[in-house]
């Protein structure tokens, strides 16, 4: 009865404690906390239904907190893009030499079939949602959405990204067994991957994580040497039949 009444009292103390309404509204899911404060600002938040403009509110965590109709139909309208990337590309900022991947973006790159036409708009507030390195290819995402990239980047150890791989060097079962739990990279124990033959010198490696050059390291580590790379899915979504460079 008293751990009981202890443990009530510290889910009442954890309600009626101030916390910005940004960070309310991100561990909610309803947006990210950039896109929260644009919201704010606009007049598009609503604590128990009435409006909060000013940046910096804090809320308790028991009150209700939604998007008012204007803030709902921006959610509904942002745009998510699935670009298989080429080698050569970077993900995010521009490299010396080297092109930013989203200058693929453009009508003429487009899928047939798919649904609508890029246009100027859908580039607002635009960013690849987690990195694949200039040697790489495969799915890269693109989104306006706050609340997708924080699922794509996030560090919860929850959300596989899978990769096909061609390797150089002896693929023993010592070394899968190594690649799937064993090693170490900065220091660190990398989390459990899930590693098998797709067959002569390829492998399908899962990961839960994102450390830098994650997959080349790891190779590295048991005398295997990456000579192609691509990432073939994030969580549930796949890069399917998607064609290179669309």
């Amino acid at each position: 009865m008293v751990r009981d009444a202890e443990k009530r009292a510290e889910l009442m103390s954890d309600e009626d404690e101030l916390v910005r309404l940004s960070k309310v509204m991100s561990e909610r899911g309803i947006c990210s906390r950039r896109e929260a404060d644009e919201y704010i600002e606009r007049g598009w938040v609503l604590v128990d239904g009435g409006p909060v403009t000013e940046l910096g509110t804090k809320v308790r965590r028991s009150q209700r907190v939604e998007l008012a109709d204007r803030g709902k139909d921006r959610q509904e309208n942002r745009v998510t893009i699935l670009l298989y990337k080429p080698v050569g590309y970077v993900s995010g900022q521009p490299e010396k030499n080297y092109p930013p991947a989203v200058k693929l973006l453009v009508p003429e790159n487009q899928m047939e079939g798919d649904r609508g036409k890029i246009q100027r708009q859908h580039f607002e507030g635009l960013a690849p949602a987690g990195r694949l390195d200039i040697d790489s290819r495969g799915l890269l995402v693109f989104t306006q959405d706050g609340r997708l990239a924080k699922l794509l980047t996030g560090n919860s150890g929850n959300l596989e990204k899978e990769y096909h791989v061609r390797v150089l060097g002896e693929t023993s079962e010592r070394k899968l067994d190594l690649l799937r739990h064993g090693l170490v990279l900065d220091g660190k124990p990398l989390l459990p991957a899930m590693v098998s033959r797709l067959g002569p010198g390829r492998l399908r490696i899962v990961l839960r994580e994102g450390r830098n050059r994650q997959i080349r390291r790891m190779c590295q580590e048991v005398d295997l040497k990456v000579v192609g790379l691509m990432r073939v899915r994030i969580g549930k979504i796949k890069l399917g039949e998607l064609p290179e460079g669309q």
